[in-house]
């Protein structure tokens, strides 16, 4: 959790650069984890119930979120379950963002830690999944990361 709360406070503390949604309360969570088969690691889900979605430019971070016009949660559930249908994406991967550099950045979700995180890997629909590009050791760790170095 602490990952969560340092993320947390680096956007709030940075709000003429950063930007976020409102957040999503434990219960959408839970639903979109069951329709996903899946379930977030703790930093995720911190991250999700505070903000949603949220961006710090030029890094973002979909998250869960629903438009005024769509009733239907858009985010990290829409990309996985959209993955797994057009890129033959394995169920244990949640899919926590689209990169320009990186590509589909997952989690491993068959590859929990003592703490509930999964490890994140760069994603590629033609790659063997042991060749996969590890990112970081978890979703807080890369999160906080990209965060310090887009306000840098």
């Amino acid at each position: 959790m602490v990952w969560g709360q340092q993320v947390i406070a680096l956007v709030r503390a940075n709000e003429d650069l950063a930007h976020h949604g409102d957040g999503c309360a434990p219960e959408v969570v839970a639903g979109t984890e069951a329709e996903m088969g899946l379930a977030f690691p703790p930093s995720y889900r911190r991250l999700i119930e505070e903000f949603g979605t949220w961006e710090v430019p030029p890094t973002e971070f979909p998250g869960l979120f629903r438009t005024v016009r769509r009733r239907k949660l858009l985010g990290s559930s829409a990309y996985t379950i959209e993955d797994r249908a057009q890129l033959g994406l394995p169920h244990q991967f949640l899919v926590v963002m689209h990169d320009d550099v990186l590509g589909v950045v997952v989690l491993d979700t068959s590859r929990p830690d003592q703490d509930g995180e999964y490890p994140v890997f760069a994603w590629n629909p033609s790659v063997q999944d042991a060749d996969m590009q590890r990112v970081a050791d978890s979703f807080g760790a890369f999160t906080l990361a990209e965060c310090r170095q887009n306000l840098s």
